[in-house]
């Protein structure tokens, strides 16, 4: 015969009393009234016919009874925690929220997630955009795609992909009187520049081409995302700085064009970052596979 389990509501007024020895921490906790506590757990007290508090001027302490029940019971709402966690992971495991660059996002990435949605059409991707670094400790973001030198403490970080450095430019700009024929041709262009991180390409560019630094301090334009800066230079408005990633698009349908051979390694790359703990779940796996299937064999580390 099966023994009738007392009321839930207050067992749970119960554990939050022993654990804070104190009805007004309880109510806060529980976010009811100090009274619905004090009733909650007379009622419980009825319901097992023993007391579990000894209740003496203001002070509040579990008697020998309480002190045996308590941890049965706490370790029943642990599991039930548990449980219910366990239940959300598995309703969340085919939603996939990856953050990245909005660069990175709109040049690279979703050209190509259509590939990843009919290779996997049970995961649904969630594309989010940010330029600072994202918090997993909340959980709404699986992955991440970030840029660096991939030491970030707590994280898994697997290389996706080096960028070359480079100017390009509207076809447009490579006919005419004054078309743009070499290097030193620059000084005659307006030069678009990009802020967030990349502000210092120009120069590095101009520098490791043997050009006058000072060239990048001329008067041009400034955007705060790359492919803003990118579609100024489709439209004709300028030279931009591009790198491997955010252009082979542009490239591959003309819309853009590699006025010079000089290209030069940038210092960091691409990575996937996630955190260790989830690293290996089903939805991140599949997408960790394709993504690094869709970096090219020869892009190597070092971004050549």
């Amino acid at each position: 015969m099966s023994t009738r389990l007392p009321s839930l509501n207050g067992l749970r007024a119960f554990e939050a009393a022993a654990r804070h020895l104190s009805f007004t921490n309880a109510a806060s906790e529980l976010n009811v009234t100090q009274t619905a506590i004090s009733h909650q757990i007379k009622r419980l007290e009825e319901e097992l016919g023993l007391k579990l508090f000894i209740r003496q001027n203001r002070a509040l302490a579990l008697t020998p009874q309480g002190h045996d029940y308590l941890p049965g019971v706490r370790a029943a709402f642990n599991d039930l925690r548990l449980a219910t966690d366990r239940l959300k992971r598995r309703d969340n495991d085919h939603v996939l929220t990856v953050s990245t660059l909005a660069s990175m996002a709109s040049k690279w990435l979703l050209p190509r997630i259509s590939m990843f949605q009919k290779a996997h059409p049970d995961i649904d991707v969630r594309i989010t955009t940010s330029t600072s670094m994202v918090d997993f400790k909340g959980g709404d973001v699986d992955a991440a795609i970030r840029y660096g030198r991939g030491q970030w403490p707590g994280l898994r970080a697997d290389w996706l992909t080096a960028d070359d450095l480079f100017p390009v430019c509207s076809p447009a700009l490579r006919t005419g009187k004054k078309a743009l024929l070499k290097p030193q041709d620059l000084a005659d262009y307006t030069l678009l520049h990009s802020s967030g991180g990349y502000d210092d390409d120009w120069r590095l560019w101009l520098t490791a081409a043997g050009l006058p630094a000072d060239i990048s301090k001329q008067p041009g334009l400034t955007f705060d995302m790359i492919f803003m800066t990118l579609q100024a230079a489709i439209d004709g408005l300028g030279v931009a700085i591009g790198r491997t990633t955010y252009v082979e698009g542009d490239l591959a349908k003309g819309r853009l064009v590699v006025p010079f051979d000089m290209r030069m390694p940038a210092d960091a790359g691409f990575y996937l970052v996630s955190p260790e703990a989830s690293s290996d779940s089903r939805k991140l796996k599949a997408f960790r596979d394709w993504l690094l299937s869709q970096v090219p064999p020869e892009r190597d580390r070092s971004g050549r």
